[in-house]
Order: C-alpha cells, then structure tokens, then sequence
C-alpha cells in the first residue's frame, strides 16, 4: 500500500502533534512532516517532491499563510493546500480560495471533519464547510445561457457534448464556460462543479 506524504505548517508544537496524531487515522499508511514556518515549509516541499498535501496555518509568523499559498503555487502547482484557521470567517475563506486553496478548514472542527476534508482534497476537490461556503459566496450572476452551460456541466457533459446539445461552436461553449469560472470564483470544472451544487444548481434532463 503506497504511503501518503503530508506536510504540517504551524507555529504551534501541540497543533503539529495533535494534527499528526488524526492523520494517523487515514486508512493507510502516512509520513507526516512538519514544520514551524514557511521557510522551513519551502525547504521540505522542495526535498520531497512527493507530497500529497499541505496543512498550513492561515496565521504564521514572519510570512502569513496567504503569501505562503502564492510561494507553493509558483514553486509546486499541483500540490494541493488545505488552509486552517483558528479563527475563520467569509472574508478569509475567500482569500484564501482566490489564492488558490484547496479547502477551508476552521480548527474548531473535530477530527472526522479534519479527515473528511483530507480525503476530499486528496481526490481533487475542493473542502469548505457549508456555513463558511454559504457566507462566503453570494450567488453568482450569469446570463441564461450561460445557465443552461452549467446545467449540462453539471449532468456531466463534456464542452463538445455542450455544444452539440445547446447548438453553440466550441469556442463559444468555452468563453460561457470561462465566464462561469470566474462567476463562482473557482479555477476548475470540477471546483466548478462543487460550488454550484452547494450552492442549489442542478443538472438539467438529459434528452433521449
């Protein structure tokens, strides 16, 4: 069974412990690394390119967690960051996100909804709890058609499939497509995907 690789940043000895101690109860087996500030955190991500995931503290000393976010983008775009915050309201959530978060997570939470968020992560997705989510967002503005777009992104279609069923040309299915990325504040579909359910979008019928 392959071995998990998590890296926790934060300033705290007893939150690092007591983070490493749930992600024991992932189910299989983890190496998780820590350290106390960013700069130590860029060294560990460049010596072991093989992270799965970064837990990092919104609220660090010397560099805060929202500059740190930028730093691992540039340096390593596709490890996903799970931000935690002891104290989390709307505003952070939508920093955080806009930064390029994977996820949200208040550390007033409990230790189901802290692996429920790794998994989740971990699959590609992004973790925010519905009640930040719900304040953090308002709902998005976007043309008519640009809804029937998000239905059938919603059912699954792909952008051919979308064209073909709406009677669009494939650039035009990937500007309405574009202009939802940026409506709801997210960078892909299925970011896409996940905040217009939670947020009461359905799929439209599909046609026989």
């Amino acid at each position: 069974m392959n071995k998990l690789k998590i890296l926790v940043v934060d300033d705290h000895a007893l939150v690092r412990e007591g983070l490493c101690q749930i992600l024991q109860g992932m189910n299989e087996p983890v190496e998780v690394l820590q350290a106390l500030h960013c700069e130590r955190a860029f060294e560990l991500a460049a010596l072991h390119p093989d992270l799965d995931l970064v837990l990092l503290d919104y609220d660090l000393p010397r560099m805060n967690g929202l500059d740190a976010l930028k730093v691992f983008g540039q340096a390593h775009p596709e490890l996903p960051i799970l931000m935690l915050s002891g104290m989390a309201h709307p505003q952070m959530v939508r920093k955080a996100l806009a930064s390029g978060a994977a996820g949200f997570l208040s550390k007033n939470g409990d230790s189901v909804e802290l692996l429920a968020a790794v998994r989740l992560v971990l699959a590609g997705e992004v973790y925010v709890p519905f009640d930040l989510l719900a304040s953090a967002k308002t709902k998005p503005e976007f043309t008519l058609r640009q809804g029937e777009v998000l239905a059938l992104l919603l059912d699954g279609r792909s952008n051919k499939e979308i064209s073909d069923a709406l009677a669009l040309t494939d650039d035009t299915t990937k500007n309405h497509v574009s202009a939802l990325l940026r409506a709801f504040d997210v960078k892909t579909r299925v970011q896409l995907v996940l905040a217009a359910s939670r947020q009461g979008y359905a799929p439209t019928a599909r046609s026989t």
